[in-house]
């Protein structure tokens, strides 16, 4: 059954986009994703992009943080893109390998951007916010293949991330990846790293455990936030999707 229109010169009541998710009040409306990629060398717009993983956090009814799924790819060097040897042989990459499973870029960020809107939506969320060890490196790169493919519909936020070598510089006194999983008290194998898919699972674990221990400074601040009448303010206007959100 339809409601009735109303009366000419009147407007439809504002519908109120329904109480946030936990995830979203965690993170102000976005949603946590961990990117790691590796590339033919360090400059975005020249070099390849070799490979792309993202991995999507996950909050359980407690609030905790954990590790969702990993979707990782190979991709197809651009043309005209720049491989430095040097850089193949930290990631022990070698992309002409007749074997290598590799993707063009804009299918690998395709099937990527696809898992990423799904969450965002499953979790009450607005839009991605990338989670990288090193973030500026890894969001630059993303951004490149972003503009070099057309991609219209990119659900991370353009220039904001979460960065786990300062969250772990903080939190554990260590900004290298390495060292700072393994005072945290997680596994290294050190012959799967400079992988796009292991490394992005480490930065995730990592990022879930500095934020699993800051639950408590979470709650202080969301319950100063309320008392301030930060939470209990409808918004000024319907809230609406981001366009980048679009399925398609």
């Amino acid at each position: 059954m339809t409601e009735p229109a109303p009366p000419q010169g009147e407007t439809a009541p504002v519908s109120l986009s329904p109480a946030p998710t936990l995830m979203a009040r965690r993170f102000r409306g976005f949603l946590p994703v961990v990117v790691d990629v590796e590339c033919g060398g360090f400059q975005a717009s020249t070099d390849a992009l070799l490979e792309i993983a993202a991995v999507i956090v996950e909050m359980d009814e407690s609030g905790t943080l954990r590790r969702g799924p990993t979707h990782s790819y190979h991709v197809q060097p651009f043309e005209g893109a720049r491989i430095d040897p040097a850089a193949l042989a930290v990631t022990g990459i070698d992309p002409w390998h007749p074997l290598r499973p590799a993707l063009p870029e804009r299918d690998a960020l395709q099937r990527i951007f696809r898992e990423v809107r799904l969450a965002v939506r499953a979790n009450g969320c607005k839009r991605a916010i990338l989670v990288g060890h090193n973030a500026a490196f890894d969001l630059a790169f993303l951004n490149a293949a972003v503009t070099r493919t057309e991609m219209k519909r990119n659900p991370f936020h353009p220039f904001s991330s979460f960065d786990t070598a300062t969250l772990a510089g903080a939190a554990l006194g260590q900004t290298v990846l390495a060292k700072a999983a393994t005072v945290m008290g997680l596994e290294w194998d050190s012959s799967s790293a400079h992988s796009a898919g292991y490394d992005a699972e480490r930065t995730a674990d990592l990022f879930i455990g500095i934020c699993n221990r800051l639950q408590g400074s979470f709650e202080q601040a969301e319950s100063r936030a309320r008392e301030l009448g930060w939470l209990d303010t409808p918004p000024a206007e319907p809230a609406s999707e981001d366009p980048n959100m679009e399925s398609g």
